[in-house]
């Protein structure tokens, strides 16, 4: 199976794991050399008491210090070349500039300049900075962990059925075409219809429905999705970049990659901080010269500003809140393709839905009989129509069929069954012959329209009973079934202080009619698919955010022009242009999981940002000696160890996202 999108990404995710481990490896060979520093250092003598003096001592030092500066320093320097060369600096520019100063200026000290070594402060700080990107990002590669998943949900195997001979083979090589066979546990290796077989599918991990979805022949499967208790044969339909998974892999990592309007902020922020940080570094040094210190203290100073400085904190802040974010979306059928809609949605003040197929099934049932005649009863009007329709594959006739079965009545045996194209069926029973037709059928045939009918129009379609093509025994009224969970959806959002309305083509009985069973808060009905556009531009400018939800089809006109555009019920099908956000449930109640996770994922900017901002504000007055007065001063390795502290913090605080 050729999945471009998910190899090339998953080479990335290899890449990210070569440069974890390149970082440990780094880390612990530069920690091993830093034990001798530290104790040939003087610094360390003098503290613990005790003398270790040999020729070529400083030599010594110099050598072991210049290893650990090229090698552990070395992802440092090799970034701030780069940012340099991309007249972006930033975080690698600050740690770069401050160990190669130390080096170069205890380096001359050891040759013969008067002034101290850095050498003990420049290994330690090379240790930190190592471990605390070592610890960030592991940390970061945590907030991708939910993608990484999707990999594995497509099985290594599949069962092929080859002249009904089953060979194993891997799922790369099937091709469109292809029979394969699913036992009972196992996964379906593709995309593709059940050809033979019904069972229980439980897709949780791609759709987000918790409920197994019981499916047979002719319905269609999802690549990934797990076969509970029945054998089945799949027709393989697609295959490669084509198949769902690959699909929602290619959105959500898209999304992941895509800038916030948050993000855009820190990384100014973070390139402003890096000039400052190399002014105030630059001023830190002059200053404290000027005031008479020697200029290894002044120096000192400058190093720990810079250090302290880093913006590492504020630039991760956002990026691993928005990868944690849709992660987690993906998890939950969500798929973000625009994060700054998704963004926009924690304001949203009315979602407007689109009827058919959203609030509603798309799927008829019947609301009421209503009969004409007083020799029969409602039962047996429903069992003579629903034995009519019983041999039609009409959506509204199987509706009837479901509703006779519903209340355990019995069909009755049907001959010379005819369909009338567009109009109804007809058959006998019991030597009589019966129509189930619409109204234009009586209309074309002259025949009279009971009045008790004409002013019931809160339907979506009506089926009349007629006997012998004279009289009509009844008429059946259908409408289009509400989702169970549409009315709860509606209630919660109305809890949380978010309007309600709905847009549809259907006529205003019928749009008033769901709109009552909904509590929703207006309806526009008779509405063409080219005027929902308008419909949504004049209701944004009465509110200041409005989400449309639709199936994508003829909504995306309405989906483009809302604040925020959200498809509905994709299925298998995701590749939708105009949304924004597209759901690969049908369930409403999705809605309510994106309003909780954009608030929850701003949430987590700020105090991303909160810290990330307040951290440098407090430290780096610190770090340049402030508060020396007074006997606090900050050394290099303390600032490395709250920079590197402070980046831990923001990416367990991302990874904490729910």
């Amino acid at each position: 199976m050729e999945m471009n999108t998910m190899n090339n990404s998953h080479n990335h995710e290899n890449h990210h794991e070569h440069m974890v481990a390149d970082f440990k490896k780094r880390f612990f060979v530069s920690l091993i050399f830093t034990i001798p520093v530290i104790i040939l250092s003087p610094f360390f003598q003098d503290l613990f008491g005790y003398q270790i003096k040999f020729s070529f001592g400083e030599t010594i030092l110099l050598f072991i210090s210049a290893f650990i500066y090229f090698y552990g320093g070395w992802p440092f320097l090799k970034g701030m070349g780069n940012e340099i060369k991309n007249k972006n600096p930033g975080m690698m520019t600050l740690i770069g500039i401050a160990i190669t100063v130390s080096f170069i200026y205890s380096a001359l000290v050891s040759l013969g300049l008067k002034g101290s070594t850095f050498y003990w402060e420049l290994a330690t700080l090379i240790d930190i900075m190592l471990i605390g990107h070592w610890i960030e990002m592991r940390s970061v590669m945590g907030a991708s962990k939910a993608l990484e998943e999707l990999i594995k949900l497509m099985p290594n195997e599949a069962h092929l059925i080859n002249n009904e001979e089953i060979r194993d083979i891997k799922t790369s090589d099937l091709k469109v075409g292809d029979i394969v066979l699913v036992k009972p546990g196992e996964r379906i290796p593709l995309d593709g219809e059940i050809i033979k077989g019904e069972t229980s599918i439980d897709e949780s991990m791609i759709t987000g429905e918790s409920k197994p979805a019981y499916l047979k022949t002719g319905q269609e499967v999802i690549g990934g999705s797990i076969n509970i208790d029945g054998s089945i044969q799949v027709k393989i339909q697609k295959v490669g970049k084509d198949t769902y998974l690959s699909q929602i892999y290619k959105l959500v990592k898209t999304a992941q990659q895509s800038k916030s309007r948050a993000q855009d902020l820190a990384n100014k922020a973070a390139f402003w901080l890096t000039i400052i940080s190399i002014s105030t570094g630059t001023l830190t040094l002059i200053v404290w010269t000027l005031l008479g210190q020697p200029f290894s203290f002044s120096l000192e100073r400058m190093v720990t500003v810079m250090v302290i400085a880093c913006p590492h904190a504020l630039g991760l802040a956002v990026p691993l809140v928005i990868s944690r974010s849709t992660s987690i979306a993906a998890k939950k059928g969500l798929l973000i393709r625009n994060r700054k809609p998704f963004e926009r949605f924690r304001k949203v003040e009315a979602v407007v839905f689109d009827k058919t197929g959203t609030l509603t099934e798309g799927k008829f049932e019947v609301r009421e009989i209503i009969t004409f005649s007083e020799n029969y009863d409602k039962n047996t009007l429903l069992q003579i129509i629903a034995s009519v329709e019983s041999l039609s594959e009409h959506p509204i006739a199987q509706a009837i069929v479901e509703e006779s079965k519903k209340n355990k009545i019995d069909t009755l045996e049907v001959n010379n069954f005819k369909s009338i194209t567009g109009k109804g069926v007809e058959g006998n029973i019991n030597g009589e012959l019966y129509h189930a037709v619409s109204v234009e059928y009586l209309k074309d045939e002259g025949i009279p329209i009971p009045d008790e009918n004409k002013k019931n129009k809160a339907v979506s379609t009506q089926v009349y009973l007629l006997k012998n093509k004279k009289e009509v025994l009844s008429v059946i009224n259908l409408v289009d079934r509400i989702r169970p969970q549409s009315k709860a959806t509606v209630r919660s959002l109305k809890e949380l202080g978010i309007k309600t309305y709905m847009i549809t083509g259907d006529n205003e009985e019928i749009a008033k009619y769901v709109s009552e069973e909904l509590g929703l808060d207006g309806y526009y009905a008779s509405v063409l698919p080219n005027e929902k556009a308008q419909k949504i531009k004049e209701l944004r400018e009465k509110r200041q955010t409005v989400a449309m939800v639709g199936d994508g089809v003829n909504d995306a006109p309405a989906l483009v022009t809302a604040d925020v555009g959200i498809a509905v019920g994709a299925g298998t099908d995701i590749a939708i242009e105009s949304a924004d956000i597209v759901l690969s449930t049908s369930n409403p109640q999705a809605i309510l999981d994106l309003v909780h996770l954009s608030k929850s994922t701003y949430k987590k900017i700020i105090q991303n940002l909160a810290w990330a901002t307040g951290y440098n504000v407090i430290t780096i007055p610190l770090a340049a000696g402030v508060l020396y007065v007074i006997g606090i001063l900050l050394s290099p390795m303390i600032g490395a160890v709250l920079m590197s502290l402070s980046a831990v913090i923001v990416s367990i605080n991302a990874n904490l996202l729910k």
